[in-house]
């Protein structure tokens, strides 16, 4: 395999450089908020072994930028409202990506710097979805 043109790791960076960014305390502190809206871009299985954290809104990675965009059959009503949106991810990465493309469509949003892995070791509230039966 020849030499990628740009990394992942070069990609998450750029968006780091131009996007918000909110330290795992700070978010803390917004969890109550009724104007801030928490996004979980994890896949299922994340969520359902690691946890979530209480009141956020999943929305899959591979999903988002349909369900931001009003003019598409995929929109969420919820990306209507006029709040502050914060994206997370387990580690930054992915959220940084999507923070940055829907900035680059329009969306208002920010991100959880270090994402969900810094979540609980920060102090911050994990609820886990109900056991299947």
């Amino acid at each position: 395999m020849s030499a990628l043109k740009t990394t992942a790791a070069e990609m998450v960076a750029d968006a780091r450089a131009r996007i918000e960014e909110i330290e795992t305390a700070d978010l803390i502190a917004m969890v109550d908020d009724p104007d801030v809206v928490i996004v979980d871009i994890r896949d299922v299985r994340e969520r359902e072994r690691s946890g979530f954290i209480p009141g956020s809104f999943h929305a899959p990675r591979g999903m988002i930028e349909f369900w931001v965009d009003p003019q598409s059959p995929y929109f969420k009503d919820i990306f209507a409202q006029d709040k502050k949106f914060v994206f997370h991810c387990a580690s930054g990465w992915r959220s940084a990506l999507t923070t940055a493309t829907l900035q680059d469509m329009g969306f208002k949003a920010a991100h959880l710097k270090e994402g969900f892995s810094s979540w609980e070791k920060h102090g911050g509230p994990v609820a886990y979805p109900e056991p299947k039966k």
